[in-house]
């Protein structure tokens, strides 16, 4: 008997019209759509054309009709500042509708971008909202981002109002943001004609007259705006990924398509039923803020929570237990590099016996490739599915996962389970042919991509068509590497450019740091390829420890060299390993293997926008050369 998901899978695939057709249902229309998904203009397909719709009306309006208004729409849990704050719908809606009149009485209206560059405040979700509300399209930069970076979006989406504000809270440190916004406008060219600053009580901002607003005054006296009626097709919103040139990529999300995609994901991916409490651990400045913080909960009349804290050190490696039991939350969502942080402070899960977690139901991981030993170790200590699952800023919702509103699966540690309903995923070697089961290639998704996923780039098709498609014809390609066994069972070991050449021999790093993570005492890991005069490239591994190892560090890295060579072969040539305090990460958890790559070969390198702390690659230069690397 042919279970759930495989229906539903079939289904997507076969009859693409009829599946999201339907799906399209649990979307309040303004007016109807004409087409499922519009053909005409291959590769830029287009999904609901005809439809007229409004995001922010789905997200919070349409609750509020329906009778309930009195639900909390929002928890803000900020342990940086000691705040917590609920609204419900009724009075998220109006919030949102007040900033909307202030957007509009300072010149915003539909088709108009807005540039928000916010930390995790309530205000941030209000003015994505307010945006969508007007049927302008809001690019959310992360907080904090240097000038240089924020200048470059500022050019490319020529916003006709920025929304920032004053500063940002860490642990321990207030990061000013809005002398980065300023030196920013100084440097560019897209000058917008204000600025509506929220001035945060740990540090106000000077402002600069005639251009600067204050947020409170601004909202306080407007008056509320209705919802506006846009074009299915017509963009939500930017959200700038970093480009290989080093010119930022901004890609598009549709206001149909992603409203469509979204509703669908919540019931059949996280299970998640409305007025249910669901809590993704990660930054409005990321996707995962958008669609999982921000736009799915609410569009399914969930309750959404906002955290402004870390994994740990706010006030302790318990903090994530602490939210889930106050608030009552049913499914988490977060980065593996959350949980690794949590387990090297806490290897035992101790804390976790403090809180009750009776009512949590599921824990879902994404982001970074989650390692065997991470997902077994949150598996044992806290008793629920944890669930890996795939997909990227392009696609804006998962493309892999165990969809535990269709039909549970088993797990196999290291896979993200099966491709979603919608994403036709296949494996491909150099010549775009299918791989067999079982072995590495490029992963690449059969065009058209399903609704939610982007169809463009803000105003540069010929990027989209270089950077996705033009690798292989007919596909989008992810830029992963990895494989699907006979089972259907998707694989993402690397990047592409994290898949190395030993002596000919093409081997994934991601495999690699399996069994390093492995190891009783490593908390995490990295594998890079260097270069090499003999093999070409040869893996070279960093380790962290866990909280209290106090053994020779040169013990440690004999026993994970012997266990590579145990598990792998001595076809990886794994022979040098590095202990290290931290590795290099983005603000949202990725190790940047590429820039150390750089550092062990001894090319020069620029920090990524993205780095969470530039000085952590001082120390990997130090470690590298301890080992023989990174000679300039």
């Amino acid at each position: 008997m042919e279970g759930a998901y495989q229906a539903a899978y079939q289904r997507a695939l076969s009859d693409p019209d009829g599946f999201w057709g339907e799906a399209a249902q649990a979307i309040d229309w303004i007016t109807p759509f004409q087409r499922v998904l519009d053909r005409d203009r291959p590769p830029f397909f287009r999904w609901f054309r005809g439809g007229e719709v409004n995001t922010c009306h789905n997200a919070l309006d349409r609750h509020v009709a329906a009778g309930r208004g009195a639900q909390t729409a929002l928890i803000y849990d900020s342990p940086v500042t000691g705040s917590l704050r609920r609204f419900s719908y009724a009075e998220l809606r109006d919030e949102v509708a007040r900033c909307a009149g202030a957007m509009r009485a300072l010149g915003v209206a539909r088709g108009d971008r807005v540039l928000i560059y916010m930390p995790m405040v309530p205000e941030a979700v209000i003015a994505m909202l307010a945006a969508a509300r007007l049927g302008a399209v809001h690019s959310v930069v992360f907080g904090g981002f240097a000038a240089n970076e924020l200048k470059t979006r500022i050019d490319d989406a020529k916003p006709s109002l920025i929304v920032a504000a004053s500063c940002g809270i860490e642990p321990g440190r207030v990061v000013p943001y809005k002398p980065l916004l300023d030196a920013a406008l100084a440097m560019a060219t897209a000058k917008p004609a204000h600025c509506l600053i929220l001035q945060r009580p740990e540090q106000e901002a000077s402002m600069i007259a005639g251009r600067d607003v204050d947020w409170d005054a601004a909202v306080a006296c407007a008056a509320p705006a209705d919802c506006v009626s846009v074009a299915a097709t017509d963009p939500l919103y930017i959200l700038y990924t970093s480009g290989t040139t080093g010119i930022p990529k901004g890609v598009v999300r549709d206001n149909g398509g992603h409203l469509v995609a979204l509703a669908w994901s919540m019931t059949h991916i996280y299970g998640m039923a409305p007025g249910e409490v669901f809590w993704t651990a990660s930054d409005v400045g990321w996707v995962v803020g958008h669609s999982y913080i921000v736009y799915a909960p609410l569009i399914h009349g969930c309750t959404t929570v906002l955290y402004e804290g870390k994994p740990v050190g706010t006030p302790d490696a318990g903090a994530f237990w602490r939210v889930i039991a106050e608030h009552k939350v049913k499914v988490m969502f977060t980065a593996p590099t959350a949980f690794r942080a949590i387990k090297r402070e806490d290897p035992r899960g101790a804390l976790i016996g403090g809180y009750d977690l009776a009512g949590f139901r599921a824990l879902f991981l994404a982001g970074e490739r989650c390692d065997p030993d991470t997902l077994k170790w949150a598996e044992d200590r806290l008793k629920v599915p944890v669930i890996d699952h795939w997909w990227q800023t392009e696609t804006g919702w998962p493309i892999a996962a165990n969809c535990l509103g269709l039909e549970r699966f088993p797990v196999k540690p290291g896979s993200p389970t099966k491709a979603v309903p919608g994403w036709d995923v296949r494996v491909l070697d150099a010549n775009a042919q299918k791989v067999p089961a079982g072995q590495i290639g490029s992963l690449a998704i059969k065009l058209p991509l399903p609704p939610g996923a982007l169809p463009t780039l803000w105003n540069n098709d010929a990027g989209y068509v270089a950077s996705y498609l033009r690798a292989f014809d007919g596909y989008y390609n992810t830029g992963d590497a990895g494989f699907i066994d006979e089972d259907g069972y998707i694989s993402v070991m690397a990047r592409t450019d994290d898949i190395i050449n030993v002596a000919g021999h093409r081997l994934s790093t991601g495999g690699m740091e399996e069994v390093l993570a492995a190891h009783p005492d490593v908390a995490e890991c990295a594998v890079i390829g260097v270069a090499d005069p003999i093999k070409g490239q040869v893996p070279l591994g960093f380790v962290v420890l866990k909280a209290g190892v106090a053994r020779a560090d040169a013990d440690i890295v004999r026993e994970i060299v012997a266990l590579v060579r145990e598990r792998i072969g001595p076809v990886a040539s794994f022979k040098t390993a590095t202990v290290v305090k931290r590795l290099p990460k983005t603000r949202s958890g990725k190790i940047l293997r590429g820039t150390m790559q750089k550092i062990a070969d001894g090319l020069d390198y620029k920090p990524p926008a993205t780095i969470d702390d530039p000085a952590i690659l001082d120390e990997i230069g130090e470690s590298l050369q301890s080992v023989g690397y990174a000679k300039r």
